[in-house]
């Protein structure tokens, strides 16, 4: 298996421990406060990271657009989340989580519009049964 299949499998693993976390998080607190020691910590492991890897000296790289990009990734991330740790912390981890994963179907869409990115008849498959498991999830 290639090694960038194996970390995108890591991140799954890790994304579904995250919300089981998560939702045992929010048990005695408001789900603002609970995305906000979450937030601390990502920042503070991710920039440990990026400091161990000794990434810094690609600032000097960034491009006006990159961070213009970068930054407004993080404005979407920031929503992406408050959004979530609301949802979870009334609704079900099952429910939340699944309808999270939508976010697949607008990704693809504007990989293949922005990114131009290659289309498959494989990916179409896979977003049809991503968007059938979404309609089944929502039917009562």
């Amino acid at each position: 298996m290639e090694n960038w299949k194996l970390l995108a499998f890591l991140s799954a693993v890790f994304a579904g421990l995250t919300s089981v976390l998560a939702k045992a998080g929010l048990r005695e607190i408001a789900p603002d406060l609970g995305l906000a020691v979450r937030t601390a910590m990502v920042f503070l492991l991710i920039w440990m990271n990026a400091l161990a890897g000794h990434d810094l000296g690609e600032l000097s790289k960034l491009s006006r657009r990159s961070w213009m990009l970068l930054l407004l990734s993080g404005v979407t991330t920031s929503l992406s989340w408050i959004f979530y740790y609301r949802a979870m912390k009334v609704g079900t981890v099952s429910f939340v989580s699944i309808a999270d994963k939508g976010s697949i179907l607008v990704t693809l869409a504007l990989s293949f519009l922005i990114l131009k990115e290659p289309f498959s008849w494989n990916i179409a498959l896979g977003a049809t049964l991503v968007m059938a498991g979404l309609i089944v999830l929502t039917l009562r």
